[in-house]
């Protein structure tokens, strides 16, 4: 019998009998599973009210409102399942979730410490740790807690990649380039390893390898905005502009209006010496100053100082 018709049958149970609570949880949890958490919802606030002290009920209520994002409501579920039931762990894990979307990262990280003084072997609680700490830009204690991920789970893409981007800030190219292309072992098609290793190349000078990375990065993920812009400016540097334009026109193309992009096209023009398409990239940049890395006010004195030399 598929969910559908195991829904359905249990719907008309209910419509027979309202008090069949067995039931109705069994529906309320299938539902969740199913992909329909406003309608399981329902049933679980239902059997709440009937049963206060459930934690099961409890907890599913905080997976529940954690589904739909009301991480408020998922926090006050998830400690209620706790309070009922104290020994029973997955709530505290799931509430560490809910406090890092939240960014209460020492909240978090109490939680999944204390999954951990129960299951010493969890990775994913040594997971979740290093990304609170990463967060909090604590990268030894980030580094300790993804490195015991791997120790237990060696193929877990997502730890091997935090750890390749620490050491890739480090300054630590051979360390990273081990773990990004671990992580492509893993998954092949992980583009963000291509891009990172594309930037170590870029880094050290090999500009080859950068591009060739770099096309396998859009390749896999033609949406790659700093992907493009290490293009761009590596087909700059190298004195291809044409090739440089090209790119950073298909990056506008295929990723929409962006400041960044705007920029930097902006600054290949001038170098092109196409002082029209400067002007109409720089008013561009100015108009999308929320997606700008560089201080707008820097951008808007340059512009301001090109049209008081070239007014229109």
């Amino acid at each position: 019998m598929s969910n559908i018709d195991k829904i359905e049958e249990l719907q008309n149970i209910l419509k027979d009998d309202q008090s069949n609570f067995q039931a109705r949880r069994q529906l309320a949890v299938l539902l969740l599973d199913s992909g329909f958490p406003e309608e399981a919802l329902q049933h679980f606030l239902y059997l709440a009210k009937i049963f206060p002290s459930d934690s099961g009920i409890f907890y599913n209520l905080g997976i529940v409102y954690e589904k739909l994002k009301n991480y408020d409501k998922a926090e006050y579920f998830y400690e209620k399942a706790i309070e009922a039931a104290p020994e029973e762990i997955d709530a505290y894990y799931n509430l560490g979730l809910v406090y890092t979307e939240q960014q209460e990262f020492d909240k978090a990280i109490g939680c999944f410490e204390k999954v951990l003084r129960t299951d010493t072997d969890d990775s994913n609680s040594y997971f979740n740790l290093g990304i609170c700490y990463l967060k909090k830009g604590d990268n030894v204690n980030a580094l300790l807690n993804f490195q015991k991920t791997i120790e237990l789970n060696d193929d877990d893409i997502y730890a091997h990649f935090y750890i390749g981007n620490i050491l890739k800030d480090a300054g630590d190219y051979d360390g990273a380039t081990e773990k990004f292309n671990k992580v492509l072992e893993l998954s092949p098609e992980y583009s963000w390893a291509y891009y990172n290793l594309a930037v170590i190349d870029y880094e050290n000078g090999d500009f080859d390898a950068a591009i060739l990375k770099l096309n396998r990065t859009l390749e896999l993920n033609p949406k790659d905005i700093d992907a493009y812009a290490i293009y761009a400016k590596l087909l700059a540097k190298s004195g291809d502009l044409s090739k440089a334009a090209q790119v950073i026109q298909t990056a506008i193309t295929n990723c929409g209006d962006n400041g960044d992009l705007y920029y930097i096209q902006a600054q290949i023009a001038k170098m092109n010496e196409d002082m029209n398409l400067y002007s109409d990239a720089m008013g561009k940049t100015l108009a999308n100053h929320q997606t700008l890395s560089v201080n707008p006010k820097l951008v808007k004195l340059e512009y301001d100082k090109f049209l008081a030399k070239n007014p229109q």
